[in-house]
C-alpha cells in the first residue's frame, strides 16, 4: 500500500488517549491508531450512505419490518 504522510492537529486530551492506546498495545503506533479510525469512519460513511439509498428506494421499515428483524437476529445469537 503507498502511503502519503500528513499533519493533523489533535486536541491534548485525545493525543493522550491515542499514546495510551498505543502504549497498551490496542495500535502499533499512533498513525496505525488514525489509520484505523479513518478506515472506521470510512466504512461507517459507506453503510450510512447504503442505508439511505436503501431507505429511498424502498421507504422506511415498517413496524412489521423492525419485529420480524429482531425476531430473525434473536434467534441467530442463541
Amino acid at each position: 500500500m503507498t502511503v502519503a504522510k500528513i499533519a493533523i492537529t489533535l486536541p491534548r486530551p485525545l493525543l493522550a488517549k491515542v499514546r495510551r492506546a498505543v502504549h497498551g498495545g490496542r495500535a502499533a503506533s499512533v498513525s496505525a491508531f488514525v489509520t484505523q479510525a479513518v478506515e472506521s469512519r470510512v466504512k461507517e460513511d459507506s453503510l450510512q450512505q447504503l442505508l439511505n439509498e436503501l431507505k429511498a428506494e424502498h421507504g422506511e421499515p415498517t413496524k412489521e419490518d423492525r419485529a420480524w428483524a429482531k425476531r430473525v437476529l434473536s434467534r441467530k445469537r442463541k
